[in-house]
């Protein structure tokens, strides 16, 4: 079993020289690659995660080399877990990017190199789960890192390049740091290797295990894009295609927050810098709710929401209890879910409509009644509403506060209610402008999927190749053809789903002179520009966003067991003794 541990690293770097290979001779061979190794990802992970709650944890040496010297990998309770959510988010992205990607006709480029990339950032989180040491854990950051910034950048379009240098420059300021921390480790106990650490550290001053831990902390925190290093995460990641965002803005914000969780109970049981954490924790909560409450753009609401529930799990390190762990644990199973989803339905919303911003929608609810669905439900989880597991982890969360009965804690419960009073507030503001009120003048009811030349900027070429909201001058044939092939219709060409032509917000659009809906935006893969969609939207992205949010109610179903699970994790952690003996062999 323990031979199975390195295995969600290698597939994906495995397949992602095959992919290589394929290049773009082979599009559908290049898909089913993604698909299966992503799929056998998740199955070793849900192996792996019952091996680890059933036996302990599972550790191996690579090339047989013992530590300090060879590459530990660790599979526990909480890496499994995180393993197992992780690879079930990335496999239903995956295939919400094919069908973008289709929709799009991206099947050259960039889907040529946007495949390998996403699937070296599948191995980066992978290494960083499983890895027993920190320098792996540095280099599952700085693969994560490479393939983060090609998947940013896709399209070259200006804004994208911009938050992309963004994003990098502040992620390599932060890997210093990390690099650093883990010199000035190695200085002081003679090991990177987590088993070794945990014993080893207790023996140093008081005062060099508090250097060590701020700054890890600090690297983590910049991560985890907790409050006050976040404000690079709401101009970088909406400017990105949907699939992208939402796999960054569910699952990459967590791994700090995963590292947090490893570093605190290892490394440094005790929580000496409980209260920092716990400030760190209010800031995010009350600061990133209140940015989402003035925003009137969905991606720009949603990562201000990001920003502030991320405060909810820092709340459960901070207070660094069996409860508080646990809890902490329930709410990024339930985040990494629920938010990726939302940003999943995002993308549908801005293909339906063209945008985004929450002026230029409305009249959702009776336009398209599976979108309104899907959206209304993880953001109701999203609130807390009971009894969705929202709710459940901030139950186990105000509990783990309430017990630990200290003026830190009560202010946080009384902060965690706030936020999820103002996140209910914000969800019934985006529900009302989108979907409930009536669609704005000037928005057609049906249209179709236009494609655009390559544009880099977000309203076409200056030269007039590109207009507003239109496809490019002279290629109008090439792209009604196109989209029959893809089953969409153009004009009166009909078919399912009501495509009965681009409606006159088009037809204005083409003129140069249309409503806000027909505006272009720079939604594609590729970074071209798209119009409003036919009601029929891509089969894949619709069922791949669906299969998120039932996965999240799943975990409403389970919260018996997925409770049940956090909590003996979380006691493992404090234990300690179980990974220690796993990696030493003691």
């Amino acid at each position: 079993m323990n031979a199975l541990v390195p295995l969600p690293v290698l597939l994906p770097l495995l397949a992602t020289g095959l992919e290589l290979a394929l290049g773009t001779r082979f599009p559908r061979g290049r898909r089913v690659v993604g698909v299966v190794v992503l799929s056998a990802v998740l199955a070793l992970s849900v192996v792996l995660l019952i091996a680890a709650d059933t036996r302990g944890p599972l550790a191996v040496h690579l090339g047989g080399f013992a530590p300090p010297l060879g590459i530990t990998l660790v599979a526990d309770r909480l890496s499994g877990l995180m393993l197992t959510v992780s690879s079930a988010v990335t496999l239903c992205v995956l295939v919400y990017s094919l069908g973008q990607g289709m929709a799009d006709r991206d099947e050259r480029a960039p889907l040529a190199v946007y495949h390998p990339a996403y699937l070296v950032l599948v191995s980066g989180v992978s290494c960083i789960f499983l890895a027993g040491d920190l320098v792996n854990l540095y280099v599952g950051f700085e693969i994560m890192l490479v393939a983060s910034f090609v998947l940013l950048t896709l399209g070259g379009t200006e804004s994208r390049l911009r938050a992309g240098s963004t994003y990098v420059m502040v992620s390599l300021v932060s890997s210093m740091v990390f690099f650093t921390a883990i010199a000035l480790t190695y200085a002081a106990a003679g090991t990177v290797n987590f088993a070794q650490l945990a014993v080893r550290l207790t023996e140093l001053p008081l005062g060099v295990r508090t250097l060590l831990e701020g700054a890890l902390l600090t690297v983590f925190t910049v991560k985890a894009a907790v409050f006050p290093f976040a404000a690079w995460l709401p101009d970088s990641y909406p400017t990105t295609p949907a699939p992208v965002t939402a796999v960054f803005a569910g699952l990459l914000t967590k791994v700090g927050v995963y590292c947090m969780l490893r570093t605190e109970t290892l490394l440094f049981p005790g929580n000496r810098l409980s209260h920092l954490l716990l400030a760190a924790a209010l800031a995010s909560l009350v600061i990133g709710v209140l940015g989402a409450v003035a925003q009137t753009d969905l991606k720009r609401v949603l990562s201000f929401v990001l920003v502030s529930h991320i405060g909810y799990m820092i709340f459960g390190i901070g207070v660094g209890s069996r409860e508080g762990l646990g809890g902490a644990m329930v709410y990024v199973v339930h985040h990494i879910t629920v938010q990726t989803g939302l940003f999943l339905v995002a993308g549908l919303i801005e293909r339906r409509t063209g945008t985004t911003e929450l002026t230029r929608v409305g009249g959702l609810a009776q336009a398209a009644p599976a979108l309104a669905v899907l959206f209304l439900l993880p953001a109701l989880n999203l609130a807390g509403i009971p009894p969705l597991s929202g709710f459940i982890g901030k139950l186990q969360l105000l509990r783990a506060g309430v017990a630990q009965a200290d003026g830190w804690s009560y202010t946080l419960v009384g902060a965690a209610v706030l936020t999820s009073l103002l996140t209910l507030y914000v969800m019934a503001k985006v529900w009302n402008l989108a979907f409930w009120r009536s669609a704005p003048p000037g928005r057609p009811e049906r249209g179709t999927v236009l494609e655009q030349g390559d544009t880099h900027d977000d309203c076409g070429d200056e030269s007039g190749d590109v207009h507003a909201g239109g496809p490019p001058r002279g290629h109008e044939n090439r792209n009604e053809n196109e989209n029959e092939e893809n089953g969409y219709g153009y004009g009166d060409k009909g078919g399912d789903g009501g495509t009965h032509g681009a409606g006159e917000g088009d037809e204005g659009a083409r003129r140069g002179g249309g409503g806000p809906a027909g505006q272009a935006v720079t939604a594609t893969l590729a970074g071209r520009a798209i119009t409003v969609t036919t009601d029929r939207l891509p089969p894949a992205m619709t069922w791949a966003a669906a299969a998120l949010v039932l996965l999240s109610l799943a975990y409403t179903v389970l919260g018996g067991p997925l409770t049940s699970l956090t909590d003996r994790a979380a006691a493992e952690l404090l234990e300690r003794s179980p990974y220690i003996e796993a990696v030493l062999g003691r």
